[in-house]
């Protein structure tokens, strides 16, 4: 992207853990200058101090953007430190799980123009997805602006409702986790079936990442690829006909993801 206005006017982070450092990285690496960079950040790593950033230095006077990257039990303290930057000309955007775009109206002001983005930890090797959505007060230039620095991580779609956040946390947000979980059961199939517990691993994660890969990059659907796959009477079909029964893969992550969602909701209340 064209970094020339953040570099101008700068760019803050508040906070910069592992998503953040993430989204800096990808950054720095694009061409935007380190000196445009604020931290705020109570705890920098060490990669953080040794880029040239502006540390824990305060706020520049009309930063272009400023992201909000904080665990939302430091929220309510950290948040009010972008006060000065609220129902300006600042875009904020939020990285921040499970915090509502009224609670940022709420502290920075309901004309901030602000955007909510939900990414997922694939972020951190640059294969992440983020959802956005932005409030009333931000356009289409904002969300624009929102794209163009989230794709540093990965792709991004933008959502119509805010409410669409909990459907995105359930399949996107946690999915990693459930993807995880498969890879561990995968292998310890794999021991059970006789190989060694290096290999059974090894096999696990490069068959999920590879089919992954193949799914994403090619043009047929994934239930298309799984026919192409599958022969009949063979093996992937006998593995299949355990998998798709009627009490199988479908409706169980069905289930998981409607839980995840479901308390999602929850947490809002």
């Amino acid at each position: 992207m064209n970094f020339d206005e953040i570099a101008r006017r700068g760019l803050v982070m508040l906070g910069c853990g592992k998503m953040g450092q993430a989204m800096l990285e990808g950054w720095l690496a694009g061409g935007l200058p380190p000196g445009a960079v604020w931290v705020l950040d109570p705890h920098p790593s060490d990669w953080v101090r040794a880029q040239g950033l502006q540390v824990n230095a305060g706020l520049p006077e009309n930063p272009a953007v400023a992201i909000v990257a904080v665990k939302p039990q430091f929220m309510a303290e950290a948040l009010p430190q972008l006060q000065p930057l609220g129902g300006g000309a600042t875009l904020i955007i939020s990285v921040a799980a499970g915090t509502p775009i009224a609670y940022f109206e709420t502290v920075l002001g309901a004309d901030t123009r602000v955007i909510r983005a939900m990414p997922n930890t694939p972020a951190a090797v640059g294969k992440g997805i983020t959802a956005i959505i932005g409030n009333e007060a931000s356009g289409p230039a904002d969300a624009d602006m929102a794209e163009a620095l989230l794709s540093a991580v990965g792709q991004v779609v933008r959502l119509s409702d805010e409410d669409q956040i909990d459907a995105v946390t359930g399949v996107s947000g946690s999915g990693p986790a459930y993807v995880f979980y498969m890879i561990d059961a995968l292998a310890a199939a794999a021991r059970a079936e006789g190989l060694p517990e290096d290999m059974a691993m090894q096999l696990a994660k490069a068959t999920v990442a590879g089919a992954g890969a193949l799914a994403e990059a090619a043009s047929e659907s994934p239930e298309q690829l799984r026919i192409n796959v599958t022969s009949p009477n063979g093996t992937t079909q006998a593995g299949l006909e355990v998998l798709m029964a009627e009490d199988g893969l479908m409706p169980l992550m069905r289930a998981t993801v409607g839980a995840a969602a479901g308390r999602s909701r929850e947490l809002k209340g």
